[in-house]
C-alpha cells in the first residue's frame, strides 16, 4: 500500500495526516502550540517548530502501530505546509537573524503602501517582501548579513531536504509571482533592487533579491527528499528512513484550496481558523489595486484573488472557554467538542440580527479595514436583547464580518462569478451552524466535506500524492477525477430570515468600526 505524509503548522495546531493511495486518512497526529507577543511582535520560537514536528509524527506513529503492530518506517511522499507569509531571516551559516515575525504582525504599513505604489500591485503588510523592505527602513543592522529569507513551510522543508525551495503558492504571499512564467515578477524584482540600492551606505547592503529568495516550483515538481539529518529531525528513533521523496512546500492557502477542490477558475474556498480568508480563482485580472485583496496563486500558478483577515476564532474560542470555566463552577463536566455544540447550536436560537449586540474579535489588529492594533470588544445598546443565544450568534457573526467587508468588493465592485464556495478549518467543525451563517454572511451557497476537518494537513498530502500518482494530467484534473470524484460536499443555500438579519448587523457593525478604533487609540 502507498501512503503519503501531510504535515502543516497551523496558527494554533501542528498537524501529521498519513493518506493512502485512495486519498483516505488512516492516522493523525497533532500538536498544541500558540503565537507569543515579545517586544511587540507576534511570534513563535523556532524550537518549539521541532518540538511540534516530532510530536505530531511520534503520535501518527502511534496510531499506525496500534493499528498495523509495525512502526512506520517508509512513506512514499511527504509534503510540508504552514502559515503563509512572514518574515524568517537567515545568514550564511543557517542562523536565524531575528525571532520569526509572522503573518500577525501588523508593523509593516510604511514599507507595504511604498512596494503597493512602486509595482502597482497590492503588497499587503504580512507578505515577507514587506517585512524585508520595513527592516531596510528601520535601519536594522541583521538586513546586511542576510543570505536566505524564506517561509515556515520553506524553512522546515528546507531542513528536512537542504532545499530552499517553495511552492508556487506559498511564494505568491513572499513577492509577486508574474503568471506567465510561474516565478517571481523580474521587473519588480528589478524595481526592489533599484530601491535598496538608494538605501543608506551605513546597511553595506550588498545582496540582490533573487539571491536571498527561494526558488520556486509548481505543483507536482520534485523538491528534494529527506535528508539523513532531515530523517532525525522528524523521527528521533531513527526508524523513517532518508530518501522520501518531498512534493514543493506550500502555504495554508494553496493547502486549503487543495483540501476543497478550489483550484479550477470560478471556484473558491473560505478557510476559518485563527485567522479567516476567502480564495477565489479568477476568470480574469481585476481591474484594479484594491488594499483589501491580495493577488496569490493556486499551487499550480493560476491567479487568485484572497480576502485575509487575520482574527477569526481568537475572540470566540476565549470566550467559550470562560463558559466551560463558569459550567465547572456548577459541577459539570463538558469535553471540549461538546461544549463548542452545545454553544454552537444555541446560536442557532438568537435573533437573525443578534438581537442589537455587536462584538469585535480584533485580538491583532486587522488592516481589512485600517484598524492598527487588537482590542477585543463587545457593545451593546441599553435595550438589546441580551440572551445566550444572542450573544454566541453575535460572536459567530463577528468571526466572519470583516471578511464580508472585503468580499464585497470582488462580488459589487469587481463581479467576480463563483460556481462554487466550500467552508473548511475549525469554524465549521459542528455541523450546521457555521456554514447557515457563512452562507447567509456572504449570500452565497457554502458546501463543507467530510474532510473539511482535516483541513490543509490533508491538502498537502494530497499534494504530495499528486507528486507520486499524476500520470501527466494537471493538478485541476487529479483532483477532480481521482481525490474528488462523486464528492462535492454537503450544500447549503442562503436562508433569508439570516441573511436579512446579518445585513442589519454588518451595518451596525460597520458604524461601531470608529468605537473600535477609538480603543485602540485610548486603551492602552
Amino acid at each position: 500500500m502507498s501512503t503519503f505524509l501531510g504535515i502543516e503548522f497551523g496558527s494554533t495546531r501542528i498537524k501529521a495526516v498519513l493518506i493512502d493511495e485512495n486519498f483516505k486518512p488512516i492516522a493523525s497526529g497533532s500538536h498544541d502550540w500558540e503565537n507569543k507577543l515579545v517586544d511587540g511582535m507576534w511570534t513563535y520560537d523556532l524550537d518549539d517548530v521541532w518540538t511540534g514536528l516530532r510530536d505530531s509524527f511520534h503520535k501518527l506513529n502511534d496510531e499506525v502501530k496500534s493499528r498495523t503492530g509495525q512502526p512506520l518506517t517508509h512513506v512514499d511522499a511527504i509534503g510540508i505546509s504552514a502559515m503563509m507569509h512572514g518574515y524568517l531571516a537567515f545568514d550564511e551559516d543557517g542562523e536565524l537573524l531575528v525571532p520569526f515575525r509572522t503573518w500577525r504582525n501588523t508593523t509593516t504599513g510604511k514599507a507595504a503602501d511604498e512596494l503597493t505604489a512602486l509595482f502597482g500591485f497590492n503588497i499587503p503588510q504580512r507578505w515577507s517582501v514587506a517585512h524585508l523592505r520595513q527592516a531596510v527602513l528601520n535601519k536594522e543592522p541583521h538586513v546586511k548579513d542576510i543570505a536566505l529569507i524564506t517561509t515556515l513551510a520553506g524553512y522546515v522543508h528546507w531542513k528536512l531536504t537542504d532545499r530552499k525551495v517553495l511552492g508556487v503558492g506559498d511564494a505568491s504571499g513572499v513577492f509577486p509571482i508574474d503568471s506567465a512564467t510561474n516565478n517571481y515578477n523580474t521587473c519588480m524584482v528589478r524595481q526592489f533592487d533599484e530601491l535598496i540600492s538608494g538605501a543608506d551606505d551605513g546597511l553595506q547592503i550588498k545582496w540582490k533579491l533573487a539571491d536571498i529568495l527561494p526558488s520556486v516550483l509548481n505543483a507536482g515538481e520534485d523538491a528534494g527528499k529527506l535528508t539523513e539529518a532531515g530523517a532525525l529531525l522528524l523521527d528521533p528513533s531513527g526508524l523513517l528512513k532518508a530518501g522520501v521523496p518531498f512534493c514543493p512546500p506550500e502555504g495554508d492557502a494553496g493547502t486549503g484550496m487543495v483540501a476543497t477542490n478550489s483550484v479550477a477558475a470560478r471556484t473558491g474556498n473560505v478557510s476559518a481558523g485563527t485567522s479567516i480568508f476567502a480564495m477565489i480563482v479568477l476568470e480574469k485580472a481585476l481591474s484594479k489595486v484594491y488594499p483589501e485583496i491580495d493577488m496569490v496563486t493556486t499551487p499550480s500558478g493560476k491567479p487568485v484573488a484572497m480576502v485575509h483577515c487575520n482574527n477569526c476564532t481568537t475572540d470566540l474560542d476565549a470566550w467559550i472557554k470562560l463558559f466551560g470555566e463558569a459550567l465547572a463552577l456548577s459541577g459539570a463536566k463538558l469535553e471540549k467538542a461538546a461544549l463548542y455544540d452545545a454553544l454552537y447550536y444555541k446560536a442557532l436560537e438568537g435573533d437573525a440580527d443578534c438581537g442589537g449586540l455587536v462584538s469585535y474579535n480584533y485580538y491583532a489588529g486587522e488592516p481589512t479595514v485600517h484598524i492598527e492594533e487588537g482590542r477585543p470588544l463587545f457593545v451593546r445598546l441599553p435595550d438589546a436583547h441580551l440572551t445566550l443565544a444572542n450573544f454566541i450568534r453575535n460572536l459567530l457573526y463577528s468571526s466572519m464580518a470583516t471578511l464580508k467587508l472585503g468580499m464585497n468588493i470582488l462580488t459589487e465592485k469587481e463581479k467576480a462569478r463563483v460556481d462554487k464556495l466550500l467552508g473548511h478549518g475549525g469554524l465549521f467543525k459542528t455541523k450546521g451552524v457555521g456554514q447557515r451563517f457563512m452562507a447567509a454572511a456572504l449570500n452565497t451557497p457554502v458546501a463543507v466535506m467530510e474532510s473539511a476537518g482535516e483541513g490543509g494537513a490533508w491538502g498537502i498530502a494530497l499534494l504530495a500524492a499528486y507528486l507520486v500518482l499524476k500520470s501527466g494530467e494537471t493538478l485541476e484534473a487529479f483532483l477532480d477525477k481521482k481525490v474528488f470524484i462523486g464528492n462535492a460536499g454537503t450544500s447549503v443555500a442562503p436562508d433569508a430570515k439570516d441573511a436579512e438579519g446579518f445585513a442589519a448587523f454588518i451595518k451596525c457593525y460597520e458604524k461601531g468600526l470608529a468605537v473600535e478604533r477609538s480603543a485602540v487609540e485610548n486603551i492602552n
